[in-house]
C-alpha cells in the first residue's frame, strides 16, 4: 500500500496564536448564549429570586456535566486520527459484522446538527442587533432587515473563503468572552447572594417545588447548545487547545449569567422589560456592546456554516447524501464550499427569521433538535466507550448520568413542540430522510449486483487485446467498480467489454475507491493481474477526502512508469517512436430504474424512486469523481430488484 501524498497534519501544539484560533473557531455558538438564555428563563412572569437562584445553578451543573465532563473531557477522547463530530465517532464504533444500526443514530444525529445550522444564524444575529432598540435613537427601529442583510452577506462571502475574515475571529471571540467576564464580575458585586446558585440544592429546588419548575430546563438547556459543535470542530484546533480555552470560555460564561441574575435579582417582583444582557451594560456602553456582539453572533453564524458544509461533505463520503458540487475557496486544509447546501441554509435562515420575527419567539423552535443529536451522539459515546475497554462500572454510571440529565431536557424540550419546535424536527426529518434513503439504496444496490472473479476472464482480456480485427476502442480503458475483493468486478463490465459493444484496448484498468474511517488517508494498492493487459487500482481514501480520481490515476500512472511496472506508450508504431502515451477512456455505468421490475412492496418502490428524483438534481457520476467530461462514457445499465414472474406466453398458429 503506498501513500499518494501526505495530507494533514494533527501536532496541534498549544501556543498563544493555536489558543487564539481555537477561540475563534470553536465557541461561536455556545458563547453567544448569553444573549438570549437569562431572558428565555423569566419569560413573560414576575422576576423571582427562587427562579433566577435555581436557573443560575441549573446552567453551572448544565455546563459542568453536559459540556464538561460528556463533550470537553469524555466525547473528546473519541479523536479519529485528530478529527471530531458524530460521523467520525460513527466510523469509530462502525463494526462491518455487529451494531450496524449505529448508522440510524448517526444519521438522525447528523440531520439534527444540519437543522440546527438554520436557526443558529438567525436567533444570534437577532439576539445582537436587537439590542440597538435599547437605544433611544433607535427605539421603533425594525431589525428584520438588518438581521435578513447581514445574514444574507455572510452567506455570499462563503464562496470566497474565509481566510481573510477568519484571521480576526480569535481577537473578536476573545474581546468579547473578555467583555462577559468583566460585565458579570461589575453585576455581581450588586448582590453577592447570587454566588449561592452554585449550590445544586437550588437548582432542585426549582424543579421540585417551583411551580412548573421542571419547565424551564428547555430555557436552561440554551446555555449549551454549542457543546456538539465543540466536537465537531476537533480536529481544527486539538484537544489540548480546547480544553485550555475551555477553562477561560466556562469562567466568562459563568460570570456573566450570574451577573445577569445579581441584575434581575435588584428587580425581584418586576416584569422583565428589557434584553438581561444589555441590561447590565452601562449606557455610554451600549453602543460598543452591541457592536461586539453583533460580530460575536457573525463568528457563530460563520461556525454553523463551516460546520454544516464539512458534515455534508462526510455524509457524501459514507453514501448518506447526494452527490453535489464542492468547491475549495482557499488553500486552507478541509476548507470547503457547497454551493447548493450554502442556498439552502440561506433560504432557510430568512425563512426563519420572516416565520418567527424575533429572537424570542425564535427561543421557543430552538433546543429540541440540538437536545435529540446529544441523546444520539451518548448512543454512540457509550459504544466507543466499551470498544475501548472502559470499566463496565464507568460507562454504566455514566450513561445513568447522562440518560437522567439528557432525558430530562428532551421532556422539556417537547414544551416547545408546538410552539415553533415542530420546524425544526421537520426539516430535521426531511434531511434524515435524504439520508435514509441513500443509505438504503446503497444496500439495494450490494444486494442485487452481481460479481464474477476476473481472474476467469484475464485470458479472455488479453485474446481481445490482440485481436487487431476489432477497431480499438482506447489505448487504456478504465473501469471504475465497486468489488471489494482483489478479483471481484461487476457482471456488468465483463458484459460491457465483450458484448454490448467489444471493446478492444491496450491495457484494462479497474478501479476501485474505499472509503476509509481515518478522515484524511490517502493510500493506493496496486494489482497487476496480467502484465501490460489488466491492472487494478484500489484507492483507500479517507471519509473527507474527495475522490479526485483524474488526478490520483495521473499519480499513480507515474509511479508505475519510474518504477518499469508499466508501459503507458501508444502501440501505434507511428505514434511510439516518437514517445506519444496512448489515450485514456473512462467507462461509467450508470445504473437506472427498470421497467422490467415486477410489483414491488410500496416503500422499496417509493424509495427507489425518490432517489433516482435526487439523482437528477445531484452530480452525475463522472463529475463526482473528478473525471474529465471528455475522456468519459456513459452507459446505462438498468436496475432489476425484483424480477418479473414467469410469463405465461403462449405461441399461436
Amino acid at each position: 500500500m503506498s501513500n499518494l501524498k501526505e495530507t494533514h497534519g494533527h501536532s496541534h501544539k498549544v501556543t498563544t496564536a493555536a489558543l487564539l484560533i481555537t477561540l475563534g473557531i470553536i465557541y461561536g455558538d455556545i458563547g453567544t448564549s448569553p444573549l438570549y438564555v437569562m431572558r428565555a428563563i423569566v419569560g413573560d412572569g414576575l422576576i423571582n429570586k427562587q427562579l433566577i437562584l435555581g436557573g443560575l445553578s441549573c446552567i453551572f451543573w448544565t455546563l459542568t456535566i453536559q459540556t464538561t465532563l460528556k463533550y470537553v473531557f469524555l466525547t473528546l477522547q473519541a479523536d479519529n486520527h485528530g478529527e471530531g463530530g458524530i460521523f467520525s465517532l460513527y466510523t469509530l464504533v462502525n463494526s462491518k459484522n455487529k451494531n450496524r444500526w449505529l448508522i440510524y443514530p448517526a444519521m438522525f444525529g447528523g440531520a439534527l446538527l444540519l437543522a440546527d445550522g438554520f436557526i443558529t444564524p438567525p436567533i444570534s444575529v437577532s439576539s445582537a442587533v436587537e439590542g440597538l432598540q435599547i437605544l433611544e435613537e433607535f427605539k421603533n427601529i425594525n431589525v428584520i432587515p438588518i438581521v435578513i442583510g447581514i445574514l444574507t452577506i455572510l452567506f455570499f462571502i462563503q464562496q470566497f473563503g474565509t481566510k481573510t475574515v477568519g484571521n480576526f475571529f480569535g481577537p473578536v471571540m476573545f474581546t468579547w468572552f473578555s467583555m462577559l467576564a468583566i460585565l458579570g464580575i461589575i453585576n455581581i458585586a450588586y448582590d453577592w447572594s447570587v454566588l449561592k446558585a452554585f449550590n445544586p440544592y437550588y437548582a432542585l429546588d426549582l424543579l421540585i417545588n417551583y411551580p412548573d419548575g421542571f419547565w424551564v430546563l428547555g430555557a436552561v438547556f440554551l446555555c449549551t447548545t454549542g457543546a456538539e459543535g465543540i466536537y465537531s470542530d476537533l480536529g481544527h484546533c486539538g484537544k489540548k487547545n480546547i480544553r485550555i480555552t475551555w477553562g477561560f470560555v466556562k469562567l466568562a460564561l459563568i460570570l456573566n449569567y450570574f451577573g445577569q441574575g445579581a441584575w434581575l435579582l435588584t428587580r425581584e417582583g418586576q416584569h422583565l422589560n428589557t434584553s438581561p444582557f444589555y441590561g447590565i451594560m452601562p449606557e455610554w456602553f451600549l453602543p460598543f456592546g452591541i457592536t461586539v456582539a453583533t460580530c460575536a453572533a457573525i463568528v457563530a453564524s460563520q461556525a454553523l456554516i463551516s460546520g454544516s458544509f464539512t458534515l455534508i461533505n462526510e455524509a457524501i463520503r459514507l453514501n448518506l447524501w447526494p452527490k453535489v458540487r464542492i468547491n475549495y475557496p482557499t488553500e486552507i486544509m478541509g476548507q470547503l464550499y457547497i454551493p447548493s447546501v450554502n442556498f439552502i441554509l440561506w433560504l432557510g435562515c430568512l425563512s426563519i427569521v420572516f416565520i418567527f420575527g424575533s429572537s424570542e419567539h425564535m427561543e421557543a423552535a430552538y433546543g429540541l433538535a440540538i437536545i435529540t443529536t446529544m441523546m444520539m451522539t451518548t448512543i454512540l459515546l457509550m459504544f466507543y466507550l466499551k470498544k475501548n475497554h472502559y470499566p463496565t462500572y464507568f460507562i454504566v454510571g455514566l450513561g445513568i448520568l447522562l440518560t437522567i440529565s439528557e432525558g430530562a431536557f428532551f421532556i422539556a424540550n417537547m414544551s416547545k413542540f408546538v410552539k415553533g419546535g415542530y420546524v425544526m424536527i421537520i426539516i430535521a426529518f426531511v434531511l434524515a430522510f435524504i439520508m435514509w434513503v441513500m443509505y438504503s439504496v446503497r444496500n439495494i444496490k450490494d444486494e442485487y449486483s452481481e460479481f464474477v472473479n476476473l481472474k476467469d476472464y484475464l485470458q479472455q482480456l488479453g485474446d481481445i487485446s490482440k485481436d487487431e480485427s476489432l477497431p480499438k476502442y482506447a489505448s487504456h480503458l478504465v473501469y471504475l467498480t465497486g468489488g471489494k475483493g482483489d478479483y471481484d468486478v461487476e457482471n456488468k463490465i465483463i458484459y460491457s467489454i465483450f458484448q454490448k459493444q467489444p471493446k478492444r484496448a491496450d491495457i484494462y484498468w479497474f478501479i476501485h475507491v474505499n472509503t476509509h474511517p481515518s478522515p484524511y488517508k490517502m493510500e493506493y494498492k496496486v494489482n497487476i493481474m496480467k502484465q501490460d493487459d489488466v491492472i487494478r487500482i484500489d484507492f483507500n481514501l479517507g471519509f473527507r477526502i474527495a475522490p479526485r480520481i483524474n488526478v490520483f490515476l495521473r499519480k499513480v500512472i507515474q509511479d508505475l512508469v519510474a518504477n518499469n511496472e508499466v508501459n503507458i506508450l501508444s502501440r501505434y508504431p507511428s505514434l511510439r517512436k516518437y514517445n506519444i502515451t496512448g489515450d485514456f477512456r473512462f467507462v461509467v455505468l450508470d445504473k437506472f430504474l427498470s421497467n422490467e421490475n415486477d410489483d414491488m412492496p410500496f416503500l422499496r418502490k417509493l424509495v427507489l424512486n425518490f432517489y433516482f428524483f435526487l439523482r437528477k438534481l445531484s452530480l452525475s457520476e463522472e463529475q463526482a469523481f473528478g473525471l474529465d467530461t471528455s475522456q468519459v462514457t456513459i452507459e446505462k445499465v438498468p436496475l432489476i430488484v425484483k424480477q418479473p414472474k414467469d410469463i405465461q406466453l403462449k405461441r399461436v398458429y
